[in-house]
Formats: structure tokens, C-alpha cells, sequence
């Protein structure tokens, strides 16, 4: 285990100022101060294909990840509609936010999923009206892919609130993959599939929450929104020492590893509250009763004895059966995946394992987000042809030493043999396209 673990989805520093608005220009579209034109092909075609990801809309701006570049990215949305060349704007993943809730908060105020969405469309009045005039344009297809943020908002409510939205899902709730039409040599998806915190967990807490499919991974991002909003405190309490069974077997050694990124994020994302104490409201995906952080937490009643733990009890042992449901192409160790559960460079290695490095795939270019960390990487498929992998980014307030307000642009290729598929990353930080990465192939 590596003490530098970065758990992406809890280290959001949410800003409490005010939303940004934005200067609205009669014809937003390229303004020289601007910065680069991402958006043209040189032609006339509408073949360009948009990519944006991770931008995490909140119900209340005093706690929500994207705050202040909420003007930026109405900006962005005037500038992609009015765009001749663009033909589909896909969003690939956690784009309302039902996770980042600080712990004692009633996600729902008594109420539905229904009714949080709504919040979340009032509170980003804005940047929802801009996604539903591109949306009520018909010119760009707008098509959405699910994340882990918001794994349990059904198809329904998504197109509540974005209605004519075009849905690329696969059969389990919370998941989905994208090729867009003509481009079978592309894929886009979140990439949390692949990932034991946040994958759907169709196995655990079933005997108290039955139906549901709520990842750990829930749990620590609703601990580290409290985090924030009690601005980073020291701990209120200390975690009691924890003496591995060497001798107790495989599913005992994987508890003991699921033990210690715990262990790592509750040091890290230090709160007030005692460990004991009953503060994480929960009335979410069939979950009912409020918890507490030790009831997160593996633990012995006797030193060196076997672990035992209230939530997730056994889902060590389920990490194969959940991968099956979750049509993971390429099993992942259990032992690897709980152990780089928070690490970005296995999110983008895993593009390479499904994808390229499978003969079952014949992409050439993948797309993921949720990391947060944006990139382009090229590398060689299994029949050794060129493959390009990029990560989305992000769209939150605050990433660290990071980028953010992150896209992904794709420019498919012509009948000419000379022509390429280019894909480019840009940001928009300051209100200015900068390109950040480039690559092309041809298939």
C-alpha cells in the first residue's frame, strides 16, 4: 500500500462564494479574447464530437464541487451550441451529484430522488437552460453517460430535468458505454467500472438496504464533504490499532487491505465527530438508519483476532461476482483492486487492459473520466496498432496542483487515406481555450 493514496472523489476543497456569472455576448462564438478555436474543422462537416465529464452539480451551492466555474461552463455550453462543426456533445459521467453531501445532511429533505434532481436543475438554472437549448436545438446530439456520483439516478429523472436527452446505458443501473454513431472505434464511459469503491455493489448490506447498489465509496465521499465543510479540523478522535491475522486466509487478508485504505482516508479526511457517533444520514438507494464511521471500519474484539465489520460485511468476497454483473471484460485481481482503488494511473491503465491489450476489443480510442486527472496517452493495441486513451477531466471548483475545467474534443477521420482522427485536450481556465495534449490515428 502506498501512503500517498489519492482519493480523488473527497479531496474537493468546496468553495462557499457565490456562483460566478458570466458576460454574455450576442455571438459567443470565438471571441478573439477567447483564446484558441477548439470547435472548427476547417470545413463545413458537423463531424466533431465534444467530450466533457466529472462536472458534479449539487443541489446547494454552500457545499456543492462545482461553485464558481459555473459561469465558465454556461460559457463553454454557449459556445458548443452555436458551433458549426460540432455534431454530439457526450457527457461521460457524474454530472449530478448525489455523493458529495456533507455526512449529516438528508440528501433527499425528507423527500425523493425526484425532487433532488429538480434542486439540482434550480440550483444550476444556468448551465441546465444551456444544456437543454443544445439539447432543444436538434443540430448536436447530446448524449449521456453515467458515473459513480450518480450511480442511482434512474433514466427517468435524468431526462426530468434534460429532457430528449440521449442515454447510453448498459442493463445495470449506474453504468454505460458509448460509441458514437459511424465511430464503432470509440469507446466512452466513466471508467468507475472498474473500481471497487465505486462500482455497483449489487451484493453488500442487502439484509438492511435490499435492492440497493451503493459502493462504499458513498459512504467516504459523504465523510469527506463534512471534511470540507468543517474546514479541514483536526481529528476528533483516533483510530484504535488493528493487528493482521497472518494466518486467517485470503478473505481476512483482503479485509485487512480494505482496512488500510480506510484507515488512510479517515486520517486523511479528518472531522470533528467521534468515530462512534451516528452522523451519516443516509434515506438514499433503500438505506434508512444513520451510521456511524466505526461502522465503516473493519475491526477485532481481541487483538490479532479475525476481522469482523457492520457495513460491506463480506464484499471482499464478492469483487469476482460484482465484476460479472458489471460485464468487466477483463477481471481485476481483488487484492489489486482494493488496494488502487484511489489511484488515478490504474483508472487510465485499465483503458489498456479492457481495451487495447483485449483481441475481444477493436477500439482505438477510449475515453474516461473519472479520475479527475486529464490526459492523453498513446500506446499499442494487442495487434500492435497505434490506440489513443484520454481522460476527460474535470469541471470542479478546486483539483488540487491539478487542472480542471477540462475537455476532450474528437475530429473523426475522412474517406482520405491521408486523413486522421484527431484528439485533443483543452481547459478553460480564465475563460481561455488552451490546448493541453494532442494526438491522431487512423483506423
Amino acid at each position: 500500500m502506498k501512503n500517498s493514496i489519492n482519493i480523488v472523489s473527497v479531496i474537493i476543497v468546496v468553495s462557499l462564494l457565490s456562483m460566478l456569472t458570466s458576460c454574455r455576448q450576442s455571438n459567443p462564438y470565438n471571441p478573439p479574447d477567447y483564446g484558441i478555436n477548439p470547435f472548427t474543422n476547417g470545413g463545413n462537416e458537423r463531424n466533431m464530437i465534444v467530450v466533457i465529464s466529472d462536472i458534479h452539480l449539487g443541489a446547494d451551492l454552500a457545499y456543492a464541487e462545482c461553485n464558481k466555474n459555473l459561469g465558465a461552463l454556461a460559457l463553454l455550453l454557449e459556445k458548443i451550441r452555436v458551433a458549426p462543426n460540432i455534431r454530439e456533445l457526450v457527457i461521460a459521467g457524474d454530472l449530478l451529484d448525489e455523493w458529495f453531501v456533507p455526512a449529516p445532511i438528508d440528501t433527499y429533505q425528507g423527500k425523493d430522488q425526484r425532487d433532488f434532481v429538480l434542486r439540482i436543475a434550480e440550483t444550476n438554472r444556468g448551465v441546465m437552460n444551456d444544456f437543454n437549448n443544445i439539447i432543444k436545438d436538434r443540430k448536436i446530439l447530446v448524449t449521456y453517460v453515467p458515473g459513480n456520483h450518480d450511480l442511482t439516478i434512474t433514466p427517468a429523472n435524468v431526462n426530468l430535468v434534460l429532457p430528449g436527452i440521449h442515454q447510453a446505458r448498459d442493463t445495470q443501473l449506474g453504468l454505460g458505454t458509448y460509441s458514437p454513431a459511424d465511430c464503432p472505434k470509440i469507446a466512452i464511459e466513466h471508467g468507475h467500472r472498474y473500481n471497487f469503491f465505486c462500482a455497483p455493489d449489487q451484493f453488500s448490506n442487502q439484509d438492511i438496504a435490499p435492492g440497493n447498489i451503493m459502493p462504499p465509496g458513498y459512504f467516504f465521499t459523504r465523510i469527506g464533504a463534512l471534511h470540507v465543510s468543517q474546514n479541514l479540523p483536526p481529528a476528533g478522535d483516533t483510530l484504535p490499532v488493528v493487528v493482521p491475522n497472518t494466518s486467517a486466509g485470503q478473505s481476512q487478508n483482503l479485509l485487512y487491505v480494505y482496512l488500510k485504505v480506510w484507515q488512510w482516508a479517515i486520517n486523511y479526511l479528518t472531522i470533528k465527530n467521534k468515530f462512534d457517533e451516528k452522523i451519516i444520514v443516509t434515506n438514499v438507494n433503500g438505506f434508512t438508519a444513520t451510521y456511524s464511521v466505526n461502522d465503516l471500519l473493519p475491526y477485532q474484539t481481541t487483538a490479532g483476532g479475525l476481522l469482523n465489520v457492520n457495513l460491506y460485511k463480506g464484499i471482499q468476497d464478492t469483487w469476482d461476482q460484482r465484476q460479472t454483473l458489471n460485464q468487466v471484460a477483463v477481471k481485476i485481481p481483488a487484492a489489486q483492486a482494493i488496494a488502487n482503488a484511489a489511484s488515478g494511473p490504474e483508472t487510465d491503465n485499465q483503458a489498456k487492459i479492457q481495451y487495447f491489450d483485449n483481441p475481444n476489443f477493436d477500439k482505438r480510442i477510449v475515453v474516461f473520466g473519472h479520475s479527475h486527472i486529464a490526459k492523453i496517452i498513446s500506446t499499442n493495441n494487442h495487434s500492435g496498432q497505434k490506440s489513443i486513451y484520454a481522460n476527460s477531466g474535470t469541471w470542479i471548483d478546486n483539483n488540487k496542483e491539478l487542472t480542471f475545467l477540462n475537455f476532450v474534443v474528437i475530429t473523426p477521420q475522412k474517406a482520405d487515406a491521408s486523413s486522421q482522427t484527431y484528439v485533443k485536450l483543452y481547459n478553460f481556465e480564465g475563460k481561455v481555450v488552451t490546448e493541453m495534449a494532442k494526438d491522431s490515428l487512423r483506423y
